[in-house]
């Protein structure tokens, strides 16, 4: 038995991060329909990059998913959309504010039809305030967030993250959102509800450090390309074999086995404390670049490892793919792939004891699990499903 068995999603969102969301309750049982327009589909399934034309990632954002087509603008389409929702736990959905509503598929309707259902609502800025309307995106919600302002060097531009950051994070915060309604639903015979994630705010929620810096000690944190103002020593240093490596010492236990490590335990007599070494960050921070750079990456890591000092080199992915680490986690998986021969993506986390998750699929074709969801869940004869394609409401 999975961990949740018996749990239906409709996953009614696309590109990221309710998908996203949805995908992590699939891997772990969830029975997840994914709803996508006719002839058209989610646009993740077009997102770079691509392998010979195709899109790369759609192999992992709709594994162990039920994907069916339904046109939600058409009378039909919101009829059978609302037999699911009557057979369903969850609807995840990532529209602008009040898109369901225009459809006819508002909170009322969708309870009308399911007084337990259960709306996780991903949006860029939120279901209220001044910006609710405005487009939502990853970037410049992470820009809005404050994160991009504190990323990179004091003296060239910021830097946004190279990858989806900010989607993936609320995608987090969407399942979590999930399992918390659920509970509150299910275990203490609550009611269902709406919730409301948005990409800025999950980043934010990470940055009390600004928001305490800023009201007690009215300080706008700058970029640094290093821990300044945390913890001291920390950032990015360069071995005498040229490895950039990243070394941190966020407690002074960790600072004292440090000293150890560099054979400096005359450090300790003055910068034992985090406080002190941060009022000297440049000149502990220079110490610890010198010592770093007379030796190799081979040399300093054991000796780091040795003395317990928190190190680890600057992965690249081809690091990744080849470290024994990665594969004794089953971190990397691969499935065979119809169009690609077979395709690696991330594996499952967390790791459960009892009852772990599982890659059953990868994403499926558009419309694959129509005909069976129409017809298993539904009741739909094939005739039904026949006229339903031929007027496009499928």
């Amino acid at each position: 038995m999975s961990a949740l068995d018996g749990v239906r999603v409709l996953d009614v969102s696309t590109v990221i991060a309710s998908p996203f969301a949805a995908g992590l309750m699939a891997d772990f049982g969830a029975e997840v329909i994914k709803v996508e327009m006719p002839k058209i589909g989610d646009p993740f399934r077009g997102l770079g990059p691509y392998h010979n034309g195709e899109g790369v990632r759609w192999a992992a954002m709709g594994r162990n998913k039920k994907c069916i087509t339904l046109d939600l603008h058409l009378e039909e389409g919101k009829k059978i959309f609302l037999e699911l929702v009557a057979k369903s736990d969850l609807i995840f959905e990532n529209f602008r504010v009040g898109t369901m509503d225009k459809w006819g598929l508002d909170i009322e309707t969708l309870k009308k039809a399911n007084p337990n259902i259960i709306v996780i609502r991903t949006t860029g800025y939120g279901q209220t305030g001044p910006y609710k309307d405005k487009a939502g995106f990853g970037t410049p919600a992470t820009a809005f967030s404050g994160m991009t302002y504190i990323t990179g060097h004091e003296d060239r531009p910021p830097v946004s993250p190279s990858f989806s950051l900010a989607d993936y994070i609320a995608g987090l915060y969407a399942a979590m959102s999930a399992m918390i309604a659920l509970y509150h639903r299910d275990a203490l015979h609550g009611k269902g509800q709406e919730v409301d994630v948005s990409l800025y705010e999950g980043i934010f929620r990470m940055q009390e450090i600004l928001v305490a810096d800023y009201t007690l000690n009215h300080k706008i944190r700058e970029r640094k390309p290093n821990l300044s103002g945390t913890s001291s020593p920390g950032g990015t240093f360069q071995t005498r074999d040229g490895k950039w490596i990243v070394l941190v010492c966020s407690t002074d236990r960790t600072f004292e086995y440090l000293t150890h490590a560099m054979n400096r335990r005359d450090l300790l007599e003055k910068y034992s404390l985090n406080k002190t070494r941060l009022e000297n960050d440049d000149y502990i921070n220079g110490l610890v670049s010198d010592w770093v750079k007379s030796l190799t990456y081979a040399q300093m890591k054991e000796i780091a490892d040795k003395d317990g000092v928190p190190v680890n080199l600057i992965y690249s992915i081809e690091d990744i793919m080849h470290d024994p680490h990665y594969q004794a986690r089953n971190n990397i998986i691969t499935f065979p792939h119809k169009n690609f021969g077979e395709i690696h993506m991330p594996g499952i986390t967390p790791v459960f004891s009892e009852t772990p998750g599982e890659v059953k699929w990868i994403g499926p074709e558009l419309g694959e699990y129509t005909e069976e969801v129409l017809h298993e869940l539904l009741g739909k004869s094939d005739e039904e499903i026949a006229l339903l394609r031929a007027n496009n409401i499928i």
